[in-house]
């Protein structure tokens, strides 16, 4: 079976209304693109037609990829986060242990993560690492890189 995608209610309504824009205005703008194109007349010379080839075929392919994604969506039900220990929906404030700094992310399945925004996917060496743990608890992660790094978890929040 697919692997369950956990998206928030918010994620979900985003990415089902970028699909339904990409196949409806999209599609027609690509269209549009592609017969303004072939009016300028000999084709194997045409850059215009060539790139609206090119756009429509990245277009299709991300709606492919959307549609896969909604396919295989779980809406994450925020109301029964619980706080008593880290959950994928979690917010987590940690102390990194060798340098002493405070970091706080949310952790969300893997095509919501965003590390800018401080949003970690539960599939990270981190976000896995932290999952199930508790306040209090130092969670040792070996990066992909192969260093490891520490974490005192000091706060979990919905």
């Amino acid at each position: 079976m697919a692997q369950e995608i956990l998206l928030t209610a918010e994620a979900y309504k985003k990415k089902f209304d970028e699909l339904e824009q990409l196949k409806t205005t999209g599609r027609d703008e690509i269209a549009e693109r592609i017969k303004e194109a072939r009016s300028f007349g000999d084709l194997s010379e045409n850059s215009e037609y060539d790139e609206a080839l090119n756009d429509q075929a990245k277009m299709e392919a991300k709606i492919n990829q959307l549609e896969n994604e909604l396919k295989k969506a779980k809406i994450l039900d925020e109301s029964t986060i619980t706080t008593d220990a880290i959950h994928v929906g979690s917010k987590v404030k940690i102390r990194d242990v060798d340098y002493d700094e405070i970091e706080e992310y949310k952790i969300l399945g893997e095509s919501q993560a965003n590390p800018d925004e401080g949003i970690i996917s539960d599939q990270s060496a981190v976000g896995k690492a932290l999952l199930e743990k508790k306040v209090g608890d130092i969670v040792k992660v070996t990066l992909p890189n192969g260093n490891v790094i520490s974490f005192e978890v000091l706060e979990i929040s919905k």
